[in-house]
This record gives structure tokens, C-alpha cells and sequence, in this order.
């Protein structure tokens, strides 16, 4: 079965918090068919945006969406980059959007600052969830029903799971990768990125 990952584009995102989890579902897929040729991909991932106009990350990076933010593709996966989110936070479009989406989708998860994109939703409330050590204090006091915690690489609340700031975009999508398609082709996939997953266990998981 092909899972469908959607990772969402905006203006001032963080790049490694889009880039690192689309390397991550991309390569654990290239290795997946190396093994089973002939095969459906194990990920299907796509970068969507609520328009095709490029999207300038920050640092000055422009990317170019593959998709319109899709309403009716079975999106399994939908990742949501952190970066600088006070502009996406006041858009209600994004909020009725990813509440919309995240109803259908089997894993909602947030790389960062995207967890304040998840609250004001309404898709993360009321669990234990993580961000950037720098937006802890902001994240908790915005939304004060969370239970935000720190010195965590990612939260796994079953549908809804969030991680800590940038690089751990990355452990958290090979974390999603082991869940969804084993331990064995987390660590190859880390291992062809010549990455050093921190496995560290999140507290629901101890």
C-alpha cells in the first residue's frame, strides 16, 4: 500500500524542517523499491501549498510547490514545517484547511513551530506535544491546555506527533518511517543519509 505524504509550503518556513523530513519519506522509499522491484512505492510525497506561486523560505530560498493544498486526495501523512508562523497563524484559510485534512489523515505531524500551526487548528490539544526549545515558553502560554515539553527529539501521540526544532524533523520522520514500515528500514534509510538517528524515546513512549 502507498502512503501519501503531504508536506505543507508557506512563506518563512524553516528549510530543513520541510527538506529534512521529504529526504527522509523519499530515500526510505527509493531503498523499499531496491528491495521489492516492480512494486507500488512505499511513500508517495508531495509538497503542497494553498496556491502554485513560489514560496520563499527562510534564508531566501524559493521553492515551488508540487501541489494546490489538496482536498480531496487521501493524504495518509501531513507534515507541518515550523519556521517564522505569526503570519500563517493569523490565516484562517491554513487553520479550516489542516483542520479539514487532518481529520481524514492517519498521522498529523509538526516539525518545530509547526505545532502552533496544529493548536490554532484545533488538531494538537490537550497532550503532551514538544517545538523548538526557544518557543517552548510561547507555545505553552498560547495554548495553555497543552502540556509542552522539553529536552524531547519528537512526541508520539498515536494520530498527532511533534518535534523539537529543525534536525529533529529528521529523527522524527525516521521514527514515522519505523512505525509505519519497520525498524529495519528506519535505521538503512538513516544509514543511506549518512545520518546519526537519535532514537531517544519520547516520554509517552517510556
Amino acid at each position: 500500500m502507498t502512503r501519501l505524504v503531504a508536506i505543507y509550503l508557506y512563506n518563512d518556513m524553516e528549510v530543513l524542517d520541510f527538506a529534512g523530513p521529504f529526504e527522509v519519506f523519499t530515500t526510505a522509499s527509493r531503498l523499499h523499491l531496491r528491495d521489492h522491484p516492480g512494486t507500488p512505492p512505499l511513500f508517495d510525497v508531495m509538497t503542497v501549498s494553498h496556491d502554485l506561486n513560489p514560496v520563499t523560505a527562510r534564508g531566501g530560498l524559493t521553492v515551488v510547490p508540487g501541489r494546490t493544498t489538496p482536498e480531496n486526495l487521501p493524504v495518509d501523512v501531513l507534515i507541518i514545517p515550523g519556521g517564522a508562523v505569526t503570519a500563517e497563524l493569523e490565516r484562517h484559510e491554513t487553520s479550516a484547511w489542516l483542520k479539514r485534512v487532518a481529520e481524514r489523515c492517519e498521522i498529523v505531524a509538526s516539525v518545530c513551530t509547526g505545532a502552533f500551526l496544529l493548536a490554532r487548528a484545533d488538531v494538537l490539544r490537550a497532550s503532551p506535544a514538544t517545538t523548538h526549545w526557544e518557543d517552548v515558553a510561547d507555545l505553552q502560554t498560547m495554548f495553555p491546555d497543552l502540556d509542552v515539553q522539553t529536552d524531547v527529539r519528537w512526541i508520539d501521540n498515536g494520530k498527532v506527533v511533534t518535534s523539537a526544532g529543525i534536525s529533529a524533523g529528521i529523527d522524527m520522520s525516521l521514527h514515522l518511517v519505523s512505525r509505519l514500515a519497520g525498524i529495519d528500514l528506519a535505521r538503512r534509510t538513516a544509514r543511506q543519509m549518512d545520518f546519526d538517528w537519535n532514537r531517544q524515546a519520547p516520554p509517552a513512549e517510556m
